[in-house]
């Protein structure tokens, strides 16, 4: 790496780790129920942000029927190439009932140097990643550079679909997602394998109203004894999810650390894994079936009640490679085929996000390698990961011929994202801003 680069980012974090916690102390949830200004606000918070990375023309574009996003056009030296940095600026929620040990938008430093808050890794750390790019790559920038930025990445975003409307404004040779991380502070990832995500809900009706269960119980079947049959077919007894026409493959990158892995996950002690195979198999090439919510009675308000309906959501990661509208049809044809006890079963789509595997010869990736390992001196590691972006399937549809590049610093050990107590590391910011930047200089030279 150049020492102008890593003596830069140097100088330049206590602004960006200021800046950092500037949008964290900002509630942007922006799933249905939320207040809604301060989503807005954040919106307006990121384009001053890129204003003051010395980005002109950034702006707030409106997305029909979401949140807008923000967007620039910077422009580069002529026939140079277009590096498209992405992340967003919205966050999950973050409710008392996760068991936060600090306020969740008030960012704090802990004694193990971390920044806690909720979005300082997901995904407001690759907001300042792209601020400190563009201000150590400065005014004369040795290609050109788009900025996209959403408002709405952690509910059902409406992003891709007017990206897809809107080719011109997003073409690229390369878009940069800084959304993601390595599996551990001071190992190198590059992500090469994206599961997909494809959604459903699913209603099972057994009674026309509520009856006594001490009267009817027995001979009248409710419609949680019939849904909790259904849901047990989604699983073997290894805990491997099987449905007819799901597909399932074998991982060949670099492997899951399992110590890292159990750490992040906060499984509980003695409590095993579930399925068969590798344990990066399980979690970057086969399916996986989550049951994420049920309209039920709660505890404190059941009563002695056969309950007539149930409806529940169902998510399921799919495999690098598969198709997604094939992969959830196969689940809901499953579901529908599940009728215990000539049960009513109603399966409706909610969505389908696609799976992606990434091009490692392409000369972008090639480029993104190395800068990673200059950054951090260490050999990067190929990963997979289990989560979506449903973006990079627009992405490719506007710019088929584009690289897509994976990184951030939501490391799967310790960042927590989702949950309570996320956090970040000041270090990993650092080495990210060096490898980011030493990227786009590297990949517009070649």
């Amino acid at each position: 790496m150049s020492d102008s680069t890593k003596a830069g980012a140097s100088a330049l974090m206590p602004d960006v780790l200021a800046r950092l916690e500037t949008l964290v102390r900002i509630p942007s949830v922006a799933f249905p129920g939320f207040d809604p200004e301060p989503v807005h606000r954040m919106g307006d918070a990121v384009v001053e942000l890129f204003e003051a990375a010395g980005a002109a023309g950034v702006h707030l574009l409106d997305v029909p029927g979401g949140y807008p996003c923000v967007y620039a056009d910077l422009p580069g030296p002529e026939g140079s190439p277009t590096v498209m940095l992405y992340a967003h600026y919205d966050v999950q929620p973050a409710p008392a009932s996760q068991g936060w040990k600090s306020e969740p938008f008030e960012p704090v430093t802990k004694d193990d140097g971390r920044i806690y808050g909720r979005g300082a890794a997901d995904d407001k750390s690759g907001l300042v990643i792209h601020y400190g790019t563009l201000k150590l790559l400065g005014p004369d920038r040795p290609c050109h550079v788009k900025i996209l930025v959403e408002g709405e990445e952690e509910t059902i975003s409406h992003l891709e679909e007017f990206v897809e409307a809107n080719p011109d404004l997003f073409g690229c040779d390369v878009a940069v997602i800084a959304d993601i991380g390595p599996q551990a502070v001071g190992r190198p990832g590059l992500t090469t394998a994206l599961r997909g995500d494809v959604a459903c809900t699913l209603t099972v009706r057994t009674l026309a109203n509520p009856v006594h269960s001490g009267m009817f119980g027995g001979a009248a079947p409710d419609a949680m004894t019939a849904m909790i049959r259904i849901l047990d077919t989604l699983h073997d007894e290894n805990g491997d999810t099987v449905i007819p026409g799901v597909d399932s493959g074998r991982w060949t990158g670099a492997a899951m650390d399992e110590a890292v892995y159990r750490d992040g996950s906060a499984i509980l002690p003695g409590v095993e894994f579930l399925g068969t195979g590798s344990l990066s198999d399980r979690i970057w090439m086969k399916p996986s079936v989550t049951v994420l919510g049920m309209d039920l009675p709660n505890t404190a308000e059941a009563s002695n009640v056969l309950l007539p309906e149930v409806v529940a959501k169902l998510s399921m990661r799919i495999i690098p490679g598969s198709d997604a509208d094939a992969q959830l049809e196969a689940l809901m044809a499953h579901l529908r085929a599940q009728r215990p006890w000539n049960c009513e079963v109603v399966v409706e789509k909610i969505k389908t996000g696609h799976p992606f595997a990434v091009d490692e010869s392409h000369p972008a990736i090639v480029a993104a390698k190395e800068a990673l390992t200059d950054a951090y001196g260490a050999p990067v590691e190929s990963i997979g990961s289990g989560a979506s972006i449903p973006l990079v399937a627009s992405l490719q549809k506007v710019a088929p011929g584009a690289a897509i590049v994976l990184w951030g610093v939501e490391d799967t050990e310790k960042s927590r994202i989702h949950a309570s107590d996320e956090s970040v590391d000041p270090a990993e910011i650092e080495r990210m801003l060096v490898a980011q930047t030493e990227f786009i200089q590297k990949f517009a030279a070649s």
